[in-house]
């Protein structure tokens, strides 16, 4: 992300303002923060993983969104966009700009946002009473981590490799393989992500 700091904007200016930006820009306390491209192992993960979800919660109310949809941490004035949001929450429905009641986020990894994604961004997300887990997906190898909220409210780590050969989500009650997630992906070197 590229900081924008000496442009201070309402969360109402900056939502009006992406609506007509040509780049999307994340929003933490009044600041926008414009966001790098994504490369194609990214871009891949990502739209395997929203098509593997999408067709296992079809019928049930929940949705599933990509890339382009908010999600909105309205204690902290936060606007992300992470790279797949699950809802089943109604009153998602209500707001076509942003969903403020994730059960899950799902995060792709690259170099330039790893730190962020794993620290204060998934802080922030922890704020969500609604989210149950946050998942990050590796670019430079089949690794996913799951991190669960369990009963006490604590966040619990459980990571699949390619030696696992399939993976759980567990707040959708979904189960893929490592193959599906990871097809047709061509892994990042260090020095390209």
């Amino acid at each position: 992300m590229v900081a924008s700091p000496e442009i201070y904007l309402t969360p109402e200016q900056y939502l009006q303002m992406e609506e007509n930006s040509d780049i999307k820009h994340e929003y933490i306390d009044g600041y926008i923060y414009a966001m790098a491209e994504a490369l194609d192992p990214h871009v891949t993960i990502a739209l395997n993983l929203a098509t593997l979800v999408r067709n296992h919660v079809r019928g049930s109310g929940c949705r599933v969104y990509i890339a382009d949809m908010k999600a909105r941490i309205e204690s902290l004035n936060r606007y992300y966009y992470p790279d797949v949001i699950v809802t089943c929450d109604e009153r998602d429905r209500e707001t076509p700009a942003d969903k403020k009641f994730p059960c899950l986020i799902v995060e792709v990894l690259s170099n330039s946002t790893e730190a962020f994604d794993r620290g204060d961004k998934f802080a922030d997300y922890q704020t969500l009473e609604s989210l149950q887990e946050y998942v990050l997906i590796n670019t430079k190898r089949q690794r996913v981590e799951c991190f669960r909220r369990n009963e006490q409210g604590l966040w619990v780590l459980q990571s699949y490799t390619a030696a696992d050969q399939s993976f759980q989500l567990q707040s959708i009650k979904f189960e893929g393989t490592m193959a599906d997630l990871y097809e047709d992906v061509v892994f990042e070197t260090p020095e390209s992500a």
